[in-house]
């Protein structure tokens, strides 16, 4: 049986849900309009990043979208790190903590490369050509681009989560698993594909989690027999 002890119930616990529900959705309709999906390859060079970024809308409008996502992340994580009681309760505030320091530096990498890519994109293809360099620079992530090395510590602090959330019984322990499974698949080396599965993954577990959320109402404190009222 499913439990719900969030200790609020009124506008606070109604946005995360929706956040629980909005982020993963946002997350994978980002993955999916990655061009090229079908057709998976590791970037690796400057050519490979402009061959995926070059007069490609749908990649500038994809990473849009996922830099949408990062504020209901954070609405989501945190609300589990004080909702969470129980054996839990570590494992969701550590989850949180990580996962939310793991979506800044998301919402960096969104804005320093991606953004910043569909800038690069409108110049004319001679000032484009010279700009390589500078695309090299991107992947190889030099100077302080370093800190997006540590975008795992996203997935990795919501997986930390979803265990706690299975361990109080606040989700299926099948769908729990299948939501790590998901988020597993988000650390990978740039592979759309496998990101995009990874995110239907976590659409298949935080849908449904969120929907509960909306659906659940705390029962109210039985009065004991011959307590005074």
């Amino acid at each position: 049986m499913l439990t719900d002890d969030v200790p609020v119930y009124g506008p606070t616990k109604r946005v995360a849900a929706i956040a629980t529900v909005v982020f993963p959705i946002l997350l994978t309709l980002g993955f999916l309009m990655h061009p090229r999906l079908l057709y998976p390859s590791m970037t690796l060079t400057a050519a490979d990043l402009a061959a995926k970024f070059h007069h490609r809308p749908s990649f500038h409008v994809g990473h849009l979208i996922v830099f949408a996502a990062v504020p209901a992340i954070i609405l989501s994580l945190a609300h589990f790190m004080g909702s969470v009681r129980g054996r839990g309760r570590r494992f969701a505030l550590a989850g949180g903590l990580t996962g939310i320091i793991g979506a800044v530096i998301l919402a960096g990498d969104k804005g320093a490369l991606c953004l910043v890519l569909s800038a690069f994109d409108s110049l004319p293809e001679t000032d484009f050509q010279a700009i390589f360099p500078a695309l090299q620079a991107i992947v190889d992530r030099a100077g302080l681009l370093k800190v997006f090395w540590l975008l795992p510590l996203l997935p990795v602090g919501a997986m930390l989560q979803l265990i706690a959330l299975i361990m109080e019984k606040r989700i299926r322990r099948a769908l729990g698993i299948v939501g790590i499974a998901g988020l597993a698949l988000l650390n990978n080396p740039d592979i759309d594909i496998v990101s995009s599965i990874g995110g239907i993954l976590m659409c298949c577990a935080y849908v449904p989690l969120g929907l509960g959320m909306l659906r659940r109402r705390r029962r109210p404190t039985s009065v004991a027999a011959g307590s005074v009222a």
